[in-house]
């Protein structure tokens, strides 16, 4: 058994030594194919980050009548905790919320200092649902209950943001899984012309009674290193050039919304599913391609 598979890695290191440039070409198509899915990886991973921070940033403030007192504050808290699909409720006072106003507009804020002594705000409830999808669900139970003086969420700015994120999402995956089938049809015909050039020593082969498993082996293995071979150039420049923007952006982005994913393991990650794409569609092209010259 081992000096059989000691046979095919030394005749699949054989055969790509001696087909120079249809190995150059495989390795080139794999290389090609996975700079393209790697890049587009890196852009809808990160995207797909970017999209979870503004959802979690999504919170329903309920403003609380202003008549409300400790009993019945309590009680709405309460029944808000409740409700099924919230995840937290963190109570903010007229003070704080007259505060984070007087902050928030800087210099033209200290016009309304005045109001420190006859506050016109109401006391507010910050609520965050379990899953930001819900919401709109979690808002309008919230607005039926008593005390809940006006419930807030920007609507229509929600769910234009939840309906961006599902749809850029489900792109992404598409043009994902296209790219993988277009790399997967590309490999499989230029191995395709490999094997081709070699059916008669298939052919030989077989007559004299080779199984289909002892030819297989060989194109296997060699698909496998041409797949892991194209995949070590875009492995390489991703994790260069995402640490160069990385150490470019972190800065710059800092407080920021908008986040890269961590340098590590992220970038190892992809390492890692390149690596396995590769090594996949490699292999898959191989066999593929020599089932049709095993009919002999």
């Amino acid at each position: 058994m081992i000096n059989t598979l000691g046979r095919h890695f030394r005749e699949s290191l054989k055969s790509l030594a001696r087909n120079t440039w249809m190995t150059f070409a495989s390795i080139s198509a794999v290389t090609v194919t996975l700079i393209l899915v790697g890049t587009f990886l890196v852009i809808m991973m990160n995207l797909n980050n970017v999209a979870d921070n503004l959802e979690n940033d999504v919170e329903i403030r309920v403003l609380i009548d202003v008549t409300a007192n400790e009993d019945a504050q309590a009680k709405l808290k309460s029944e808000i905790q409740k409700i099924e699909e919230v995840d937290s409720i963190t109570y903010s006072s007229k003070e704080q919320e007259l505060d984070n106003l007087i902050e928030s507009l800087g210099e033209e804020g200290e016009s309304f200092e005045l109001f420190e002594q006859n506050n016109p705000l109401n006391d507010v409830f910050i609520v965050k649902a379990a899953d930001p999808q819900d919401t709109k669900v979690v808002a309008d139970k919230i607005a039926k209950l008593e005390n809940a003086s006006k419930v807030k969420y920007g609507q229509e700015e929600v769910e234009k943001l939840f309906d961006v994120i599902s749809i850029s999402r489900n792109i992404g995956i598409a043009l994902i899984i296209g790219l993988l089938f277009t790399a997967m049809f590309l490999i499989s015909n230029t191995i395709k012309i490999t094997i081709f050039a070699r059916r008669r020593e298939i052919e030989i082969m077989k007559l004299v009674g080779a199984t289909n498993g002892f030819i297989r082996w060989p194109f296997f293995l060699e698909g496998l290193f041409l797949g892991v071979l194209g995949a070590v150039i875009p492995i390489t420049l991703i994790i260069s050039v995402y640490q160069s923007l990385y150490k470019w952006a972190l800065p710059k982005l800092q407080g920021s919304f908008v986040e890269f994913l961590p340098f590590n393991p992220f970038v190892f990650q992809v390492s890692a599913i390149l690596l396995l794409i590769g090594a996949l569609i490699g292999v898959w092209g191989s066999l593929m391609s020599v089932r049709k010259f095993l009919k002999v």
